[in-house]
């Protein structure tokens, strides 16, 4: 994944494109660089963080020019150095190339470049890019005709975005499955790949639809299919401001986000009923009719949201009565799974561009399928392609580590979960409604688990240097576990795994020996007897037992070397509240072990390429 901006306007572009390169580069610090039109193309690019960037532009004075094009980049092909950095030019140097995404037959078409004369100046695939339309220029009326005739001999998953210092009143962006938005302002404009990087200029902007080439300019946006043919588009406006986006004096956004839970679950609950007390979900846009007809749901996501996955599969078969199948979405389509008109199919992202769960999607809708989408980005590519959507309404999450938009895919996955019992009759209207008040109680318990904070601190200096970890939980604690293990090794790198407690004595039990640290999540529900026996098991073991549990539990402390106490919460929805310590807990030792938590090493915060 690599971040894109683009600007067009009557200002200075320079400083508006490093800040929206600021904001973008969680999606990629490998490299960043920028072009800038100024009279011919002035690039400037460097391997390393955005401060690499900065400082060479300090040293040679800046570039000026009001359009320009800034990339940070997450490394596909090629290593991160200089020569690989973003953007590339042409043989002339008068054309500049921006890319997110992969060019899958960029070999073949290289291979003839350098046969018809071209020069290569780096590894990647991006550059041949350029050298396509340098030939194609002399072919068309204008950049975006230019544009649209190379991407026709591309093959891939991929976003673009050209600069030319023959048109210099304008840049041209494409879309092919990685995330494109339009910024639309007063007398400038924007290209982005995330909402964030518009934020210092407009609140108003267009997401750039599947196979779509855009024409910025500084008075008007002009959107077309592949063929030339125009493309209506309907503008949308940000819910949150650019204040959202900073750290708010916390030392991280990776923290601020951990706080900001008790509020992003409370927006993810809001509006959701009517007055007569029934859930309503507009955006789900399915028709109640074809809900009653479905005999099984399929999840597909990728990573944390597969763990929130999970959590939905214990909530819609215990409330719906519906068969629940769930997979990770890079391999939902290679196993043929069995789909039709009666399925429905969930496609969990916070971003909406994780193409592995966009393919996942694609192929449930090729075989009829209903799809609702469970998204945190308004007009992300997923919203697009299901047939409803499921907003999450977390805000923006800059952290590479996914924090409140688990918490809220959670809580809107139960929603949904009981939007469906409600649909298909399997449980009663009060019965519902206790659910639902149960939810509500979800922030003020977060906020309590929040407190835990100090004791964590204390738990971290004591276990900062441990080689390996195990979290093991049962029923809803075994998704926690494997999200507590996730976040401990994505930002700590520490070797940690998540287990289901009873498949201890099936293998893992034999990594067990004096001191290694096992966290159970051992929170009150029907299984909790069988719980105490798995933590026996470890201790037994020489394990040191980290324990999650339900306040005013008392046998627990007598097993555990040390307890966390979380409030009383039932035990589908437990998992929101138990993840709170071990998100703590991860982030206490990373940041005792000088870990970059906000962007771990080899980490994107969204896979935009398989």
């Amino acid at each position: 994944m690599c971040g894109i901006v683009g600007y067009v306007g009557p200002d200075e572009a320079l400083p508006i494109l490093i800040e929206g390169l600021r904001r973008l580069e969680y999606r990629g610090y490998d490299s960043a660089g920028v072009a800038v039109v100024d009279g011919g193309l002035s690039v400037v690019k460097r391997a390393g963080k955005l401060a690499e960037l900065e400082g060479a532009l300090a040293e040679q004075g800046g570039v000026a020019g009001r359009v320009g094009m800034g990339h940070t980049r997450w490394a596909t092909h090629g290593g991160p150095t200089d020569r690989n950095a973003h953007p590339h030019l042409d043989c002339t140097g008068r054309v500049a190339i921006i890319h997110n995404g992969i060019i899958e037959n960029f070999q073949a078409l290289k291979t003839r470049l350098i046969k018809d004369g071209h020069a290569f100046g780096s590894d990647t695939d991006t550059e041949v890019v350029a050298h396509l339309v340098e030939e194609e220029l002399p072919l068309h009326d204008s950049l975006a005709g230019a544009v649209r005739a190379t991407v026709r001999q591309l093959t891939g998953a991929y976003a673009l975005v050209v600069a030319s210092a023959d048109d210099p009143g304008g840049i041209v962006g494409v879309k092919l499955s990685s995330p494109l938005i339009v910024g639309l302002g007063d007398g400038e404009n924007m290209l982005a790949s995330d909402i964030p990087a518009v934020l210092q200029r407009t609140r108003t902007f267009v997401p750039v639809a599947e196979s779509q080439v855009v024409e910025v300019r500084a008075d008007g946006v002009t959107i077309t299919d592949l063929d030339g043919n125009a493309a209506a588009f309907q503008p949308l406006e940000v819910e949150w401001d650019l204040a959202a986006a900073e750290k708010s004096g916390y030392d991280d956004f990776m923290l601020k986000e951990i706080y900001e839970q008790p509020s992003a679950i409370a927006d993810a609950l809001r509006g959701r009923l009517d007055p007569d007390g029934r859930l309503v979900l507009d955006e789900v846009r399915m028709p109640e009719g074809k809900i009653e007809d479905v005999d099984k749901v399929y999840v597909v996501a990728c990573g944390t949201a597969f763990h929130a996955g999970l959590v939905a599969k214990y909530a819609i078969e215990h409330w719906t009565r519906l068969p629940v199948e769930i997979d990770i979405s890079s391999e939902f389509r290679y196993r043929d799974p069995v789909l039709d008109s009666n399925t429905l199919t969930l496609g969990i992202s916070q971003s909406g561009e994780t193409i592995d769960t966009l393919e996942a999607v694609r192929h449930a809708r090729h075989q009829q399928s209903h799809v609702i989408a469970i998204s945190n980005t308004v007009g992300s590519s997923i919203t697009r392609e299901a047939d409803g959507v499921l907003y999450t309404h977390a805000g923006p999450e800059i952290c590479v580590a996914a924090t409140k938009t688990f918490a809220t895919q959670m809580v809107s996955l139960h929603l949904l979960a009981l939007y469906l019992a409600q649909v298909k009759g399997t449980m009663f209207p009060h019965e519902i409604a206790s659910y639902v008040d149960l939810l509500r109680a979800l922030p003020e318990q977060v906020e309590r688990a929040l407190e835990l904070d100090e004791q964590i601190t204390e738990l971290a200096v004591r276990y900062r240097d441990a080689r390996d970890f195990l979290f093991i939980g049962r029923h809803t604690g075994y998704p926690a576990a494997l999200e507590g293990a996730l976040k401990l090794k994505e930002i700590s790198y520490i070797h940690a795994e998540g287990y289901p407690a009873g498949e201890l004595k099936h293998g893992p039990i034999a990594l067990v020996e004096d001191g290694v640290p096992v966290v159970a999540v051992a929170t009150e529900c029907h299984v909790y007897p069988k719980m105490l026996s798995n933590i026996q098991e470890v201790k037994a073991r020489g394990a040191e037992v980290i324990a999650v549990a339900t306040e005013g539990d008392r046998e627990i402390e007598g097993l555990a070397d040390h307890v966390l106490f979380v409030p009383r919460t039932h035990e589908l929805m437990s998992p929101v509240v138990v993840t709170v310590p071990l998100q703590l807990l991860a982030y206490r030792i990373a940041k005792l072990r000088g870990c970059n938590v906000d962007q771990p090493r080899n980490l994107a915060k969204s896979v935009t390429v398989e």
